[in-house]
C-alpha cells in the first residue's frame, strides 16, 4: 500500500476538523450517503466513477476509493472495460488488489449468468437478438480472442455454450477436429461459431473465412448444421451467413 493510500492521509484528501475539533477523514460518511442516492434515486443519474466506488466500497475498507475508481476509468475507459480486463492489468492500477479483482469477476459473472438465462434451453435463431446480446457481454470487451460453441439440438435449443479455445490479441487456434467431437459428444444437430475481435473491428478476415470452411467440412461429415459464424466487435458484429460468406 502506498503513503497516498493509507487511511490516516485519506487516499490524499487529508483529514478535516469537525465543529467539535474531531479530526476525521475528508470522505466521512460518504459512503452512507452513496449508498442511500444509489437505493432511493437507482443507477440512472449517477455517473459510471461512483457506480464503480460502491462496488468497490466491499473490496477496501475505510480508505476513500474514488481515487481509484477514477484511475481504473482512465486505464480502461468505461465500466464494460473496468469489468472484462484481465487480472494482470488490473493489478497495475496503484490502489487495486486481489479483493478489488474478485469484485470485478462477480460483477462480470453474474452478468454472464443473466444474459445467458435468456438464450439457454430456447430456440436460439428466433431468439437471435437475445443470443447476440449474451455474445456481447460475454466477449466484446475482452483484451484477447475467444473461440465460443453454442451446441444445439434439433429444435435448435442452445444445449452448451462452451469456449473450445483462448488467444492473443490478434489470433485464436481453433481446431475443426475438436469442435465436431465435441458435438458428438453432446449429440448436437447444429451449431453457431462465435469468436471476438478485441481491435473492435468486427470484419472477418482472410483466416477467419478459411478456418469457418474448415469447421463446416468437419461438421458436415458427421451430419452437423452450421448455422453461422459470428464475430463479435466493440461495438457491432458480423454474421457469415448475412455477410454471404458461408
Amino acid at each position: 500500500m502506498t503513503d497516498r493510500l493509507k487511511a490516516d492521509v485519506a487516499a490524499g484528501g487529508g483529514l478535516l476538523r469537525d465543529n467539535d475539533g474531531i479530526a476525521r477523514p475528508h470522505y466521512w460518511g460518504h459512503r452512507e450517503r452513496l449508498r442511500t442516492r444509489f437505493l432511493e434515486g437507482g443507477h440512472a443519474p449517477m455517473p459510471e466513477y461512483e457506480l464503480l466506488e460502491l462496488l468497490l466500497f466491499n473490496a477496501i475498507g475505510k480508505i476513500d476509493v474514488k481515487p481509484l475508481a477514477k484511475r481504473l476509468l482512465a486505464t480502461f475507459g468505461d465500466l464494460n472495460g473496468v469489468i472484462a480486463a484481465s487480472e494482470h492489468r488490473i493489478m497495475q492500477v496503484d490502489g487495486a488488489d486481489r479483493w478489488v479483482y474478485l469484485q470485478l469477476r462477480l460483477v462480470d459473472a453474474f452478468a454472464q449468468r443473466m444474459a445467458q438465462a435468456k438464450v439457454l434451453r430456447r430456440e436460439v435463431l428466433s431468439s437471435w437478438d437475445a443470443l447476440i446480446a449474451y455474445c456481447r457481454t460475454c466477449m466484446a470487451h475482452r483484451e484477447t480472442e475467444q473461440f465460443r460453441v453454442l451446441f444445439l439440438d434439433r429444435k435448435n435449443t442452445m444445449i452448451a455454450d462452451e469456449a473450445l479455445g483462448s488467444g492473443t490479441v490478434g489470433h485464436v487456434p481453433v481446431y475443426p477436429r475438436e469442435v465436431a467431437k465435441r458435438a458428438l459428444e453432446l449429440n448436437a444437430s447444429a451449431i453457431i461459431m462465435v469468436h471476438n475481435h478485441p481491435s473492435g473491428d468486427p470484419t472477418p478476415s482472410s483466416d477467419d473465412i478459411k478456418m469457418t470452411g474448415r469447421v463446416m467440412m468437419a461438421c458436415e461429415a458427421i451430419d452437423v448444421t452450421v448455422h453461422d459464424h459470428v464475430v463479435i466487435g466493440m461495438e457491432a458484429e458480423v454474421s457469415f451467413r448475412t455477410a454471404g460468406l458461408m
